[in-house]
């Protein structure tokens, strides 16, 4: 693997799976009042279909985050979830060779009607892979949120940027959740 951002997503990815094998399912459909009555698998599946749009998009060189699937399976089976996450995982450890400063065109619905022409933005493969994990980490922090509700316990840094983390110890403090 040549870049660290694809270990770190992995990493991240990781964090996940091992959720998703001790989750039940009960508790990975269960809407949680305090967190918008989302789901553990709400979220996961919401993290995967942007994946899903990254992988699809990169050998035409356009992400459209809109056509995302919205598999209803992974929101509702955490073998499954935990399954399309080890794929996703797979996919981009086989990117190590690509130049992630591969130019791209991204799209996502931003509320406003666009032209169609200027829907699309400029980015590149390595500014996709840093928003999809910062994007994977902001839905940990919720995931994180219900998981207490749940009353199950996550590893102090699940959901907690690495700027984060980096701060916190350059400051000798503990994570805290």
């Amino acid at each position: 693997m040549n870049d660290f951002l694809v270990a770190d997503t992995l990493g991240c990815l990781e964090q996940g799976i091992a959720l998703l094998r001790r989750v039940s399912p009960g508790q990975f459909i269960r809407p949680q009042a305090d967190c918008f009555h989302s789901t553990l698998g709400g979220h996961f599946r919401h993290n995967l279909d942007h994946y899903s749009c990254f992988l699809d998009g990169l050998p035409a060189g356009r992400v459209d985050y809109d056509a995302r699937t919205r598999d209803g399976l992974v929101e509702t089976d955490p073998a499954y979830a935990a399954g399309r996450l080890e794929a996703v995982g797979s996919d981009l450890a086989a990117l190590g060779q690509l130049d992630f400063n591969t130019p791209l065109l991204v799209r996502m619905d931003t509320g406003s009607e666009i032209p169609e022409g200027q829907a699309w933005a400029p980015s590149s493969v390595r500014r996709e892979l840093q928003f999809l994990l910062s994007h994977t980490i902001h839905h940990y922090a919720l995931i994180a949120v219900i998981c207490h509700h749940l009353g199950l316990a996550l590893d102090p840094v699940f959901g907690v940027a690495p700027s984060t983390l980096r701060f916190q110890q350059k400051q000798g403090l503990a994570c805290a959740r």
